[in-house]
């Protein structure tokens, strides 16, 4: 996801600053824009020329400590929250007071992530939908001191920069789209462990019938389904219904490493460019 709100944001011809853990990921992550950006051209999406542009317009720091002049700071870490709240703090401490800190979470709590700082007015949370890059919608969610300053500051990037639909959703685990897709993912699985349809006849029957890019099971193999496993048992811990309670045919999907597009197998199987294999 970081990779492809970096893609989107440099597209829009603004400068990013993108950051990773180990020098090895933040080549890895150059790497993977690169390619997304060559699948493009070959699209006639873009020309050569344009891709230099989007390229150059990314500029990779190996600390935290070197987005000390940024404007917007977008974390897209995975969901764990002490690892967020770390990142989180850190921030906290490098950044100007008028630096707005977004977080990219789908699932965790705004106001507990600002509980970790010592200005939790400028900590929201901004929802990409991926691939953000075609998605043009942001979850825009309010943590309980985050301002109306900040709020306003984020809405008007969101439609006015970005030109997507910035959404304001109040702090509830999984938010709009993550609660209402899973459970449609949860729901595709559970016919697929009581043999009601196969997976491609699943997928078709709303890819087709109801205009879906993706079916479900797709949509979790390209989400991975460690994300959807994590989004789904944090939601059922948080609300407590059955509804929420992750299928066993994705704990064992999840247990044998088989991911989706990341891994190259899911429900589905995919090649290195993430194309799915027939």
């Amino acid at each position: 996801m970081g990779r492809s709100i970096a893609e989107m944001l440099a597209a829009k011809g603004l400068d990013v600053h993108l950051t990773e853990k180990t020098s090895e990921k933040l080549k890895l992550a150059m790497e993977a824009i690169e390619t997304s950006l060559d699948r493009q051209i070959e699209k006639w999406a873009i020309t050569q020329a344009e891709k230099k542009l989007i390229m150059n317009r990314i500029h990779t720091e190996p600390s935290l400590e070197l987005l000390a002049g940024c404007e917007l700071v977008i974390e897209t870490i995975s969901e764990d929250l002490e690892s967020k709240q770390a990142v989180f703090a850190q921030l906290d401490a490098i950044l100007p007071e008028t630096t707005v800190i977004a977080s990219n979470t789908s699932t965790l709590s705004l106001t507990e992530l600002a509980g970790s700082t010592r200005h939790p007015r400028r900590i929201i949370g901004m929802h990409f939908v991926y691939p953000a890059v075609r998605i043009d919608v942001v979850e825009i969610i309010r943590g309980l001191q985050t301002s109306d300053e900040t709020f306003r500051a984020t809405k008007d990037f969101v439609e006015n920069v970005l030109d997507k639909k910035g959404v304001m959703v109040y702090e509830s685990p999984g938010f709009v789209t993550t609660r209402l897709i899973c459970l449609l993912i949860n729901e595709a699985l559970h016919l697929l462990e009581e043999g009601v349809a196969s997976a491609e006849d699943i997928d078709d029957s709303m890819r087709v019938g109801y205009s879906f890019q993706h079916g479900p099971l797709e949509m979790a193999d390209r989400f991975g389904l460690d994300s959807v496993l994590t989004a789904l048992d944090r939601m059922f811990r948080e609300y407590g219904e059955l509804k929420y309670r992750p299928s066993i045919l994705l704990k064992k999907k999840v247990r044998a490493g088989q991911l989706g597009v990341k891994t190259g197998v899911g429900f589905f199987t995919y090649n290195k460019d993430g194309d799915r294999q027939t």
